[in-house]
């Protein structure tokens, strides 16, 4: 394995203090209530406002993205909530929404409350169908400038590679994965052969429902993952089950989707690649934040042979899954 957690991550600077510092700095007065919130790749806490309403300050990991890049992510959020898509956009304050304080850049957002949407209500994945459509047909609009492509090489070929130059795998199974990794990698560009010219769009990117809220209908958030890609990248993690039944929840999903938007169903054929890169890209996105104290603590079980035996496990049954035919929508 590789070298332990670094004392010196530069989020072991971001105390108490400086969390209400750095809000304080916008010009809003915080009155020291202060929660820290579920997330990893960022830090998110909760902060008590004076005579308000509490608001949610998102402290971006160093050196992830550039400030373009966040910035294209608040515009995109801006642009969507200015379509009245109810999603949790970033606060403007003297028309900005990325600040910086003591080396940190973060921004604020609004709270809000909710809970999981029941995905398998028919109504609910109209609705979701509805909204990602329009989502997309704001996308299609026009690119992003310096917002990352969502590419097989990006997240298949990449994350391969960091697995394999780290020694992250147990001795005993570097071989299986080596060969299995190289037949993934081939099914995946047959995917994409076989789903024609993909249109790469603007994206949420990370649509799962842990990003949805639903309160008197959805809340899409945390667009920090928002990238180019295929229309299927924003629907696909809505879907769960055997393939009937995922057809089924599909159908809904594109139903509502087509009130607002184009689908090309050739996209079908990327479902089961797509899933596959994000398997490669979780695993190796826990193995580049090893350093990070919080993971170890979160993730114990990444360093266990078992944990790598299930994911080659799973990546055989997306082989097979990926030579199956696609989904279809009847």
């Amino acid at each position: 394995m590789n070298e332990p957690a670094n004392p010196e991550t530069p989020y072991y600077r971001l105390g108490p203090e400086t969390v209400l510092h750095a809000v304080d700095s916008t010009g809003l007065l915080t009155d020291g209530c202060l929660l820290a919130l579920n997330s990893y790749e960022n830090r998110v806490y909760q902060v008590g406002i004076e005579g308000g309403e509490p608001i949610v300050t998102k402290f971006y990991r160093p050196e992830r993205w550039t400030d373009q890049q966040i910035q294209e992510e608040h515009d995109f959020s801006l642009e969507l909530a200015d379509s009245e898509i109810p999603l949790i956009a970033p606060t403007v304050i003297n028309g900005a929404t990325l600040f910086h304080h003591d080396g940190f850049r973060f921004a604020l957002f609004r709270r809000q409350g909710g809970h999981a949407p029941e995905l398998e209500d028919r109504e609910t994945r109209l609705w979701l169908g509805r909204f990602i459509g329009r989502i997309h047909a704001a996308g299609r609009c026009k690119p992003f400038s310096v917002r990352p492509a969502l590419t097989a090489q990006r997240y298949g070929d990449e994350s391969i590679l960091t697995l394999r130059e780290g020694h992250w795998l147990p001795p005993h199974l570097e071989q299986a994965f080596d060969s299995l990794a190289g037949d993934l990698m081939i099914n995946i560009g047959s995917s994409y052969e076989r789903s024609g010219h993909v249109e790469n769009i603007r994206l949420h990117g990370d649509c799962h429902p842990g990003n949805l809220l639903w309160r008197d209908g959805p809340f899409f958030v945390d667009m920090d993952d928002c990238q180019s890609g295929p229309a299927i990248q924003d629907l696909w993690m809505l879907l769960s089950g055997n393939k009937p039944e995922m057809e089924g929840q599909l159908a809904d999903v594109i139903e509502g989707y087509l009130q607002f938007c184009d689908f090309d169903p050739r996209e079908l054929h990327l479902v089961e690649a797509l899933r596959t890169l994000r398997m490669l890209h979780h695993a190796a996105w826990l193995a580049r934040r090893w350093e990070d104290p919080a993971f170890p603590i979160a993730f114990p079980w990444f360093g266990d042979s078992r944990y790598w035996e299930d994911l080659i496990l799973g990546l055989r049954e997306q082989l097979a899954a990926m030579q199956e035919p696609a989904l279809t929508l009847g």
